[in-house]
């Protein structure tokens, strides 16, 4: 998912500016930045077994016959359409290939067919459940969260009201049905789990 280890919040300033604070903050520190909530989520870049995860993801999405008109993207951010600030940029994205020739940086909310979040090593139980209600809220029909710290995914579908009415869960090795019109399953087989978290090396006194 996209809010990795060292990922944090910063209480919310005048509505309508934290995007270009967002940018800002891109741009001096090289730190992924989102506004969910109204708040802005930093997270680095992830680290390789959840990179091998969306690398796996997208092979097996380009693999096969996608919808007519659809292609998935990674680094592509979705916006709330009700919201001055609020978006979001999944790990994997399906979009229409319209969207490449797009100049703007933010695609429609309703244009997404299916968003994909792979849960960084320290992610905490409330922020993915916040992250769910985000997709809903935005009303993107089908959201895949994979989680590498428990080898476990699920699947939520039919967004109503702020929530997802149908969520499925599964662990790896077990496929995911993606639903219509995507029609495939996904194969979790390969999927990495992760160990134990790095530490960061200690400094030797001087």
């Amino acid at each position: 998912m996209s809010v990795a280890p060292g990922a944090w919040m910063y209480p919310r300033p005048r509505p309508g500016h934290l995007r270009e604070i967002a940018e800002k903050i891109e741009d001096a520190t090289g730190l992924r930045v989102q506004i969910l909530g109204g708040k802005l989520v930093m997270s680095p870049t992830p680290r390789g077994k959840h990179a091998g995860v969306v690398k796996q993801l997208r092979r097996q999405l380009e693999a096969v016959a996608l919808p007519d008109g659809l292609d998935v993207y990674e680094v592509s951010s979705i916006a709330l359409p009700e919201d001055p600030d609020d978006y979001a940029t999944p790990d994997l994205i399906a979009l229409p290939v319209e969207w490449e020739e797009d100049d703007d940086w933010l695609a429609d909310a309703g244009d997404a067919a299916l968003a994909v979040e792979v849960i960084s090593q320290s992610e905490k139980s409330r922020d993915i459940r916040d992250k769910a209600d985000w997709y809903a809220v935005a009303r993107v029909p089908v959201l895949l969260v994979i989680d590498p710290r428990k080898g476990t995914w699920a699947l939520h579908t039919h967004p109503d009201n702020g929530a997802y009415r149908d969520v499925l869960p599964g662990k790896f090795g077990e496929s995911v049905p993606l639903p219509a019109p995507f029609g495939i399953e996904i194969v979790t087989d390969g999927f990495p789990v992760y160990g134990a978290a790095p530490r960061s090396p200690r400094r030797s006194a001087g």
